[in-house]
């Protein structure tokens, strides 16, 4: 699902109102080009190792929200043909494929390794020097479950290889090998490691040129999203005056957004990243206030103020808990309020 609404009378260079900094012109250029790799993910068909490894690509980039649909049945059709495959010679369309299924909920055995040992049950030799096959066997395995003994003993090999090719002369390869071992797909954030990703994505086959014009117009679009956030949280923070109020917190908007950031990645949920942004200052703030400022019998009366859920309770209290039981007050009936009226339920009454 694309976030790009474009009107038929939205045209020009004139600057957008959804997305400030970027032109009418090139929300439409982007829109254009989401079609294109939807429509070059539709025609693939026969060809596995091709359709993995445009799916991995598309999820590393960040840009895999936009085809949801498209890479579930992509996915749908090699599942089957992988299950019912009784031959798995090539390491890295095994092991990739092993990822993405068992990434998206599908349960593929770990027996499909036991095609890389040997007639006496060890890893074949031959792999040895298949660094890309392995980097992909490491990157799979990190999707294996408690007690699969073939994938931990792979996962051992691999690492193991792996950390003596860090020390490889080519610094280019070396770095690779160090987001590898560092920084696996399954336990990232794709959208931090997508520029990265996008510098090493290299090919001759046009789809590859494609998929980064796409992810480099949505890294933009994206950004001005995260931008226009960054701003509203920053004015929220300021116009609720904690900051001067209560000068021995920390005072770190933009950290406590990145938590937000972080857990709620499509950039349709803007305000909830904004939303979420606010409870999550007030966790911090507290946080201060009982290391740092509260006495022990100030923070037993704080806390049984919170429990009961009433302001009478944080009368005896010093101002600035005052203040921060206020603002933890109005941002849960805020968001309650929005809560409420999106959807009908009062989450204040769980409370």
């Amino acid at each position: 699902m694309s976030i790009v609404h474009i009107h038929p009378s939205r045209k020009g260079n004139h600057p957008s109102t959804e997305y400030p900094g970027l032109t009418n012109e090139f929300q439409m250029e982007h829109a254009k080009k989401v079609e294109e790799v939807r429509s070059v993910l539709e025609e693939v068909r026969e060809d596995t190792l091709k359709a993995l490894l445009m799916i991995d690509a598309i999820q590393r980039l960040g840009i895999d929200y936009h085809f949801h649909g498209e890479i579930e049945a992509v996915l749908e059709r090699l599942y089957t043909k992988f299950n019912m495959s009784d031959c798995h010679n090539d390491l890295y369309e095994l092991a990739l494929g092993f990822r993405l299924l068992r990434q998206e909920g599908y349960y593929v055995s770990a027996d499909v390794f036991n095609n890389l040992k040997d007639t006496e049950g060890k890893v074949q030799g031959k792999i040895n020097q298949d660094i890309k096959g392995l980097m992909g066997l490491y990157e799979a395995l990190q999707l294996s479950i408690k007690g699969e003994d073939i994938p931990e003993e792979m996962g051992n090999f691999s690492s193991q290889l792996l950390n003596a090719w860090n020390t490889n002369d080519d610094q280019s390869q070396a770095r690779i090998f160090r987001n590898t071992l560092g920084h696996s797909h399954h336990k990232s954030l794709a959208r931090f490691l997508a520029k990265s990703f996008l510098s090493d994505f290299q090919g001759t086959e046009g789809w590859i040129n494609v998929f980064k014009e796409l992810a480099k117009m949505d890294f933009n679009l994206v950004k001005s999203i995260h931008q226009k956030e960054i701003r509203q949280v920053s004015k929220w923070w300021k116009d609720l005056g904690l900051a001067k109020e209560l000068k021995f917190e920390r005072n770190q908007p933009l950290k406590w957004y990145m938590w937000p950031l972080a857990v709620l990645p499509h950039p349709s949920l803007s305000e909830q990243r904004v939303e979420l942004t606010k409870p999550i200052s007030l966790v911090y703030i507290i946080d201060d206030i009982f290391d740092v400022h509260g006495t022990l019998d100030e923070l037993i009366v704080f806390t049984e103020a919170v429990n009961r859920w009433e302001y009478e309770a944080v009368e005896p209290l010093p101002d600035y808990m005052k203040t921060c039981f206020n603002a933890l007050n109005d941002i849960t009936n805020e968001i309650s309020s929005k809560v409420y009226k999106d959807y009908g339920w009062n989450p204040i009454d769980s409370l």
